[in-house]
């Protein structure tokens, strides 16, 4: 009689459970057996016979191996506690066995847990680092920001910007609220000088109580001798770069060629992720107020206050404490409706935008996004190896039989499933931290963050295990229930079959994965062209070519006209001009105008921009009405340019002429500009006042001569500013580099999600061609049956692939109704926004079904082309 091959399965079986020796014994003593039953009860009979056999003749064995993992041998029938170490021990080495035995299933099930743990850890330590900013300051529960809401014409503007006097009137009228309370000027660059020796670092000038708020960790010195008004306290870093391994303290060293100061401390460096991380030196306030005009008031909003609440006040009590603080003591911002309130130090970061005197929020809806797009990617590895361990599911079904055959009960079986999933996200968390370690730089870099993996927190060994454990949970859940609910009389016997619907959970899978892939490709595009968007915008002057420094001495102010003459007489400039602050960034603002036809009462705001002659010719502006300003007019001095924003706002038919009050001086309206957009390039441009001033003024901005090289320009200007100005550096910024970085945090979000995004698809392809190499394989018989029946190449590879494209098809109708949802709520954040374009739809669907095609077609052409002889063999 012709030998026929015993099942599969029970070699399978043998060598996952016993020794590779005792399994190659028992092989041949099996095989005769099977023999033995198809000659006396045939084929069909003789298989289901053969299992029970096998069960009756392995049950002594498998019970003597591990007794406690199988069968109990209690007489109550009651089974072992399934948390038993042996047991355990026995499960995870069955899990290494299939997962070294299966190796291609294995790489790809790693490779993609790898990949979606690896974007959960980043984001993870991102979004830990958010949180964290500020926390490591002991104060951190008390310290606050005064803020201030303005009302102008039924707007709310918020502003951190406060009146020199409010922290002296806190302090001595509002005592029993704060512990202290501080002004500070804003952080900015100044010039360190130590004899021959020069640095420009960040620093800022605030009273002394900022040492006690902040708890600086004095190295050198003490908190207390920022107390002395000629004194600085400077950076461990600052300290070695101004004195090496000189002692500092005592030694004298000048603050921008004016303020020379004693060194008095020396402070460790402020952490990273915090609001202070800039200060390299702090010098006292009485420094910067030496400089201060007498006129300051409580209208000029010049300074930041801070303040430490006592021990036994509240944030929300001090707020309501001090809200009319500004109304009492300035009757003049009376109309303004001025009202003060705390922000705490833990909302600085994360909690720092207003809208019409609301909080909104800020940096946490990016907390947030990035949160649920780490849960996703990690969602679609988890989903990844439920579809591949599902689609096993015959393959393992035997397995299942005969362990429930010799006493396993459902619970042992679903725990042997979780220790494998378990042990597949072990391996694949180490792979994983070793992705992070390779991309964390990069991620830096684009982040704009300095995160480092914790190793020595024992924090994050815990979150780890709870991570992985959580991971190996979702990702074994439906696997374990599904594959340990198999019935053994049916699987022994031959009839158990997965049924028609059993593939339905893993496209339902399939369809989510790629939802959410293609939510995420189209989310970041639409990111990308509300940047492009705003970046395109036209900004009504030209920012190429134009470079800017500060004015640092007085000299430049006057001998402005000569320094602007020899400039030019250079040839690499084209035209020079003063402001007292950027075009890219106009700050000053100012109130208190009055004109013809001015409503009753109102609340006047404008932004201010104090120019020199030729600041239009050099940017370029258009002219719309009347003409620009020009030296022949010495009447000029007493002029304004308005922009079309600011005529609107006046309500202005013919606004050339108009005499606009400012205080008590009267200023003509000499000529209308289109508007310039001089802050934020997503919002409408605000309603602007240029006026001619050779006085107040912080910036020089230059036009290089296009013929020329920017470093040869530079090099020459250079050499005329160090003429005017020998004792400082000389710094500066090109105009279209500052425009651009108003779109930096916006790139960074879009660069990120482009790079989860492009992630996502990958461990979505990833899934799909491990369930596409195994579908094939499954209809590998068929395939070769369809071949010998006459079937072309090109007509397997569309039954093959179609199944899968129309998973992919559902995905993109799911996907692009969510998507336009959500992002179309996302872009009415901005004022100035695109419109969502149909082409991004399109260009991601037709893009996903080619990766898809792209992904399956490998598997199915390679079927379609295999030899028919050899997959109809068996048979």
């Amino acid at each position: 009689m012709k030998h026929i091959d015993p099942p599969s399965f029970i070699s399978h079986f043998l060598h996952l459970f016993l020794p590779l020796h005792r399994a190659e014994e028992l092989e041949g003593d099996l095989d005769e057996l099977f023999q033995q039953r198809v000659r006396e009860v045939g084929i069909r009979k003789a298989r289901w016979r053969y299992a029970r056999d096998v069960v009756s003749l392995l049950r002594p064995s498998l019970m003597r191996r591990d007794k406690a993992c199988l069968v109990s041998t209690n007489t109550n029938n009651t089974y072992p506690n399934p948390t038993n170490t042996t047991m355990l021990r026995n499960y995870f080495k069955i899990a290494f066995r299939n997962l070294t035995k299966h190796k291609g299933y294995s790489a790809i099930n790693i490779a993609g847990l790898a990949t979606g743990m690896a974007v959960a850890i980043l984001i993870g330590l991102w979004v830990w680092n958010e949180f964290a900013y500020n926390q490591r300051y002991a104060n951190y529960d008390r310290m606050a920001r005064v803020l201030q809401n303005q009302t102008f014409n039924d707007k709310i503007e918020t502003w951190t910007s406060q009146a020199m006097q409010l922290a002296p009137e806190l302090r001595s009228n509002y005592s029993s609220h704060f512990k202290y309370a501080v002004t500070a000027d804003f952080p900015g660059k100044h010039l360190l000088s130590l004899d021959t020796k020069k640095i420009t670092n960040v620093g800022s000038f605030i009273e002394p109580d900022i040492t006690e708020m902040l708890a600086l960790t004095m190295l050198k010195g003490t908190r207390a001798g920022l107390r002395d008004p000629s004194s600085i306290l400077l950076s461990e870093t600052t300290a070695k770069s101004l004195f090496g391994n000189v002692d500092p303290l005592n030694k004298i060293i000048t603050i921008d060629k004016k303020w020379p100061v004693k060194v008095t401390g020396v402070y460790a460096d402020l952490p990273l992720n915090s609001s202070f991380q800039e200060l390299t030196f702090i010098a006292p306030f009485e420094l910067k107020k030496k400089d201060l005009p007498e006129w300051l008031s409580w209208g000029n909003s010049w300074f930041q206050t801070y303040v430490q609440i006592a021990d036994n006040a509240t944030m929300e009590t001090v707020s309501v404490a001090i809200k009319d603080v500004k109304l009492k003591r300035s009757q003049d911002d009376a109309r303004f409706k001025p009202e003060l309130f705390l922000l705490p130090m833990s909302q600085w970061h994360l909690y720092s935008e207003f809208k019409n005197g609301v909080n909104v929020g800020g940096q946490i809806q990016y907390v947030r996004l990035f949160s649920i797009i780490g849960l996703f990617v990690l969602l679609l590895a988890c989903i990844n190896f439920m579809n591949l361990s599902t689609a096993r599911s015959e393959k393992r079904a035997r397995e299942v039989g005969v362990r429930k055959a010799v006493g396993s009960v459902r619970n042992q079986i679903m725990l042997q499933f979780f220790s494998e999933s378990f042990l597949f996200v072990i391996v694949a968390f180490a792979f994983a931290l070793l992705l992070v370690l390779l991309v964390l730089p990069a991620f830096n870099t684009v982040a704009d963050r300095q995160i480092s993996i914790p190793w020595d927190n024992p924090m994050f060994w815990i979150a780890a295990f709870g991570f992985s454990l959580f991971t190996s949970l979702v990702a074994g859940s439906y696997p374990a229930i599904y594959l340990s609910s198999f019935q053994p009389v049916k699987v022994l016997k031959g009839t158990f079959r997965v049924g028609r619907f059993a593939s339905l959970p893993r496209k339902v899978l399939v369809v989510v994965q790629f939802a959410v892939s293609v939510t995420l490709i189209v989310g970041t595009m639409i990111v990308f062209q509300q940047i492009e968007f705003a970046r395109n915008r036209p900004v009504g002057y030209n920012r190429n070519n134009l470079v800017s420094f500060p004015i640092k001495s007085d000299k430049l102010i006057t001998h402005f006209a000569t320094f602007r003459d020899e400039l030019l007489n250079t040839g690499a400039i084209e035209e020079v001009a003063a402001t007292d602050s950027p075009i890219t960034d106009t700050y000053v603002t100012n109130g208190g105008l009055t004109w013809r036809g001015q409503a009753p009462n109102m609340a006047d705001e404008f932004v201010t921009l104090r120019i020199t002659h030729g600041f239009g010719k050099m940017i370029g502006w258009q002219i719309k009405e009347g003409r620009d300003f020009s030296k022949e007019f010495a009447t000029d001095s007493a002029g304004f340019v308005l922009n079309e924003a600011a005529v609107a706002y006046m309500g202005f038919k013919n606004p050339v002429g108009e005499i606009i009050k400012w205080g008590d001086q009267p200023f003509k309206v000499i000529g209308v500009v289109k508007n310039l957009v001089t802050q934020s390039p997503y919002d409408p441009v605000k309603q602007t006042i240029f006026v001619i001033n050779y006085k107040r003024l912080n910036l020089i901005t230059a036009k290089i001569n296009p013929t020329k090289s920017a470093s040869e320009a530079l090099a020459k200007v250079e050499a005329v500013y160090k003429k005017y100005d020998p004792d400082n550096t000389f710094d500066y910024k090109f105009a279209d580099q500052e425009y651009a970085k108003k779109f930096g945090e916006e790139e960074r979000v879009g660069k990120l999600a482009s790079f989860f995004a492009g992630l996502a698809i990958f461990i979505s392809c990833l899934g799909l061609f491990g369930l596409a190499s195994f579908v094939m394989e499954q209809r590998s018989k068929e395939i070769g049956i369809r071949k010998v029946m006459g079937a072309s190449v090109g007509s397997l590879w569309q039954l093959l692939s179609k199944d899968f494209v129309l998973l992919v098809i559902i995905s993109l109708f799911i996907a692009f109704p969510l998507t336009w949802y959500f992002m179309q709520d996302w872009i009415q954040r901005y004022t100035y926004h695109t419109d969502l374009s149909w082409w991004l739809f399109a260009a991601t669907g037709v893009g996903a079904l080619i990766i898809t095609l792209m992904t399956v077609s490998f598997q199915s052409i390679k079927v379609a082309l295999m030899n028919p002889i050899k997959s109809l063999r068996s048979e």
